[in-house]
């Protein structure tokens, strides 16, 4: 089992949602060239479903797979926090 993520890592996990997914998704998440990815617009995905979206990316559209830049246990905690509405 993978060792919790410290505050910086999540920090630097926010940060990057924040700038590089937000560049397609929109600054506030709200979404833009990618879907928005507030609470509202993920309720159909489970944290899983987001996570191997996250690591995988989707074929055929914009979005890039992230596997071997993040964690698995990385892609679940922004899966996560996504769902939950994500911090600034």
């Amino acid at each position: 089992m993978a060792a919790p993520l410290n505050e910086a890592r999540k920090s630097a996990l926010t940060h990057l949602v924040r700038q590089d997914c937000g560049s397609c998704h929109g600054m506030t998440l709200k979404g833009g060239l990618g879907r928005p990815l507030l609470p509202e617009a993920l309720e159909g995905l489970d944290a899983a479903g987001i996570a191997a979206i996250i690591l995988d990316g989707v074929p055929g559209t914009p979005m890039p797979p992230w596997r071997g830049l993040l964690t698995p246990e990385e892609a679940d905690w922004i899966a996560r926090k996504l769902k939950e509405g994500f911090p600034r």
